[in-house]
């Protein structure tokens, strides 16, 4: 088939394509990593239990991070208050804004997070994974180094 003006290049990721990282409280369905798109934007969606907590307010400096709710309440941070997000609800952190998100609620919660440029943003949830999966402990020396690394600032 030929088109005057466009490309075919399209990419389909079906379902069970979709890498995952589970943990105990939350899943992460990697969807559109940036290997994916091309360093565009990385997009995954986040399943948390009830209850599951989440991080603890922080910024990038070289990426964007937006929130859109599909399913539960989801706390989300935006630098000055926490709101109760639900279905349908949107944040947009632009670099270097303060935010945070977590599931407090009794029932189960998933959210797009959509990273802007796209960040190698699996590794760092990766290396999290493997650092409580192997129950090792980090000194403060070695939070800040892996932080630092992944573009993620503490506040």
């Amino acid at each position: 088939m030929s088109y005057a003006s466009g490309e075919v290049n399209a990419l389909w990721r079906p379902v069970d394509a979709v890498p995952t990282i589970d943990r105990p409280l939350t899943r992460a369905r990697l969807v559109g990593t940036g290997d994916v798109t091309d360093g565009r934007f990385g997009l995954f969606e986040w399943q948390m239990r009830p209850r599951a907590g989440g991080p603890a307010a922080h910024f990038h400096k070289t990426f964007s991070e937006s929130f859109y709710v599909l399913s539960g309440t989801v706390r989300l941070f935006n630098g000055e208050t926490w709101v109760e997000a639900t279905p349908g609800d949107f944040l947009h952190v632009p670099e270097r804004g303060v935010h945070a998100f977590r599931n407090d609620s009794d029932e189960p919660a998933s959210m797009l997070i959509l990273f802007a440029p796209a960040p190698p943003r699996e590794e760092y949830f990766r290396e999290l994974a493997e650092i409580g999966e192997s129950g090792r402990r980090l000194t403060p020396e070695e939070w800040t180094e892996l932080y630092a690394r992944h573009d993620q600032y503490m506040v």
